[in-house]
């Protein structure tokens, strides 16, 4: 019985693991289409345009949550989009980003 207990533990802690590495590609998937889309809008094209959304994904290892990254993207976006646009974007994309990643692993 023992072995049975052992085998769940282990189990368990598989799926939080890949759970975890899931929820980073999702959410680093959200960042870079957040990063694409602000970059957009201060008129990057390019090689420019990857650049920004690469600072925009390095932005959330500042601290824990979302707010590192609304806080990059809404001070490079100062006067050409409001915060509630910002959000919503951030929420539309985290669910074209859970789409994308789920797609790949098919």
């Amino acid at each position: 019985m023992s072995d049975n207990f052992k085998d769940r533990e282990k189990n368990f802690e598989n799926k939080f693991a890949h759970d975890a590495e899931l929820q980073f590609k999702v959410e680093a998937r959200r960042n870079r289409l957040l990063g694409e889309w602000a970059g957009e809008k201060l008129g990057k094209s390019g090689e420019e345009l990857k650049l920004y959304a690469t600072e925009v994904v390095k932005s959330d290892f500042e601290e824990a949550g979302d707010e590192d990254v609304f806080r990059k993207v809404s001070g490079d976006l100062s006067g050409k989009a409001e915060e509630s646009e910002i959000r919503a974007k951030m929420t539309e994309l985290m669910e074209t980003a859970k789409q994308q990643v789920m797609t790949e692993l098919e």
